[in-house]
């Protein structure tokens, strides 16, 4: 259940500031009132969803501050990820990572940003895979899934499509190569891009 509510809530199927329906959610699922109450209390702990009296559960609305925060933890955790990546010996991760960057070179020339974006996804994903610690993992994902909601082709756009993956093969490149510390230190630089692009998006709708 609470695996159903994350992942609609990445694809932005529940926005933020939504009422989540218990009666639509077990219309929808089959599950029971309690699993879906279990659900929520579980995605309240961590920090999706808002919980109040007489209103009920709704996903958590993140200011401009709660993101910055978001994105300096995502900065620390992923960078130590491809650092790992770098110094792991771990030579089929590292040609499906290849692979996965001549696709996204594909795609960034030929405008696909709905492609791109789900390659985007893979590429941060492996590279998690490959850095073989799994708490990090997990933290990323507690991380990642509240601003996947602003990742839509709105932020897709060709000239970031082109700056995000300039950086991607920076990244690619240093965690072939087993340069752990570059590998650090671009994808350090990869995620603050990311926030500022975030930030200039937000500025056109306020």
């Amino acid at each position: 259940m609470c695996d159903w509510l994350r992942e609609r809530i990445r694809r932005g199927r529940f926005v933020p500031g939504q009422r989540l329906v218990e009666a639509d959610i077990i219309s929808e699922t089959g599950a029971s009132r309690v699993r879906v109450r279990e659900a929520f209390q579980r995605l309240e702990g961590e920090g999706l969803v808002e919980i109040e009296e007489f209103r009920g559960a709704s996903v958590k609305r993140f200011t401009p501050g709660e993101i910055r925060q978001i994105y300096r933890a995502r900065m620390a955790l992923e960078g130590l990820a491809a650092a790992e990546f770098a110094g792991a010996d771990a030579p089929d991760l590292k040609k499906q990572l290849k692979e996965i960057q001549d696709e996204m070179d594909e795609w960034e020339e030929n405008g696909g940003h709905d492609r791109f974006a789900m390659l985007n996804n893979s590429w941060h994903q492996l590279i998690l895979d490959g850095a073989g610690n799994e708490y990090v993992k997990q933290f990323i994902s507690y991380l990642t899934v509240p601003i996947y909601r602003l990742l839509f082709s709105t932020f897709y756009t060709k000239e970031r499509i082109r700056l995000a993956n300039a950086d991607h093969r920076k990244i690619t490149s240093a965690i072939l190569e087993g340069r752990v510390d570059d590998a650090e230190r671009a994808m350090r630089q990869h995620i603050s891009d990311g926030l500022n692009a975030l930030s200039e998006l937000d500025s056109q709708f306020h």
